[in-house]
């Protein structure tokens, strides 16, 4: 590796223009969902990273949203405006990478108030009424806002003013450079969804598996991740790794360390999605690492396969015994994934089987957590 003096200092001001080598669809038979291998190259870019890191990436916006947006406010797109760097674009480029075109921005909705001197909305925007706005423009974006009022006109630079930045998104890692050196690799689920009538999609998940090919620049740099870390691998610290869906990227990653490292620790992964079938993400990869010990115990739930949902606290909870008997051993319990839901129905399961198979009280169980927190021996990296 370069040292540190060496190494380009890559971050929003100054990406690295990577440049994707291959992807492959995860969820091929599957019509409820689209996930995608993504593998991008950074071969001479001395880029530098850790599992449990995360790759920013500054999407683009769909050139199709963008050309209605200008077609609806009557403008060529060929004017110039300013961007949020304060540098000079035309309309059409700024608004496919600098700026937000789906989720309004607050001074937006004023301005078309003020405009049209009357919107469905006006009356949320008070202080103490914030949930209800928020209700209000869920699956609302900014051409929804536009289309209901037709008749109000914005100058091109007044518009972008009236927009947030476009920012950049993070996705986890799912490689080691000790395993694939000179590239990263992304677990990306495609965001999707209808409402008033419009099909939606999610602006980085859908440029990255659906707009983009082999010679698209993937402006990007590294977050780290420094409170997701695997142990030395010469410790003999067990882990226990909770990924479902998209959550499983970083574990890939630990895989292909732990593999090349040599680590000594035990292993155990948890991962679940909905159908075995259609949704069994690296299957061939968690089988070769079952076989040669660099993964110790592999544990799935597949929540649509039965008639009853099944998640991945679920199956935490059926092998609670020995889950507590890792714990206990000192292992490391990672969590990635969803904040919303997963997160803290795995939180709730870790407490129940401490207190059961711990024989602990709900308030002891609470303390163990906190320690367990304390001891970084729980590691969350939800979103």
């Amino acid at each position: 590796m370069p040292d540190a003096t060496s190494k380009p200092a890559f971050n929003r001001k100054n990406p690295l223009l990577a440049k994707r080598l291959t992807s492959r669809l995860l969820t091929e038979g599957c019509d409820a969902k689209d996930t995608w291998h993504l593998e991008i190259s950074l071969c001479g870019s001395a880029l530098d990273f850790t599992p449990g890191d995360s790759l920013a990436v500054l999407p683009q916006n769909d050139p199709a949203l963008v050309d209605e947006i200008i077609s609806t406010l009557g403008f060529s797109g060929e004017e110039p405006v300013p961007t949020p760097a304060k540098e000079e674009a035309l309309l059409r480029k700024a608004l496919t990478e600098n700026y937000v075109i789906t989720t309004p921005d607050k001074k937006l909705l004023k301005a078309i108030t003020e405009k049209a001197g009357s919107t469905d909305w006006q009356d949320l925007m008070e202080s103490d009424r914030k949930a209800e706005l928020s209700d209000y423009l869920w699956g609302r974006e900014v051409i929804d806002l536009l289309h209901a009022h037709p008749d109000v006109q914005f100058q091109p630079e007044e518009f972008v003013g009236l927009l947030k930045k476009l920012n950049v998104r993070l996705y986890s890692v799912a490689s080691s450079l000790a395993s694939r050196p000179d590239e990263v690799h992304l677990t990306v689920a495609v965001v999707e969804y209808e409402s008033f009538g419009r099909q939606r999609q999610g602006v980085c998940s859908s440029w990255l598996a659906e707009r983009i090919d082999v010679d698209t620049p993937i402006p990007c740099f590294i977050t780290p991740g420094k409170g997701f870390r695997l142990p030395q691998p010469d410790e003999d610290t067990p882990i226990i790794m909770c990924g479902p869906g998209t959550g499983i990227a970083p574990f890939r990653a630990f895989m292909q360390e732990r593999q090349a490292t040599g680590a000594l620790g035990n292993a155990w992964l948890f991962f679940g999605e909905i159908h075995e079938n259609t949704c069994h993400f690296y299957k061939e990869e968690w089988e070769t690492y079952l076989d040669d010990g660099t993964l110790n115990k592999l544990t799935t739930a597949w929540s649509r396969d039965q008639e009853e949902k099944i998640y991945i606290q679920h199956k935490m909870l059926e092998h609670g015994a020995e889950f507590w008997s890792w714990i206990e051993k000192g292992a490391i319990f990672y969590v990635c994934g969803d904040a919303q839901r997963m997160a803290p129905d795995v939180d709730k399961a870790l407490h129940s089987i401490i207190e059961e198979h711990g024989s602990k009280s709900g308030e002891e169980a609470a303390a163990y957590v906190k320690e367990m927190l304390s001891e970084k021996r729980y590691r969350r990296d939800v979103y």
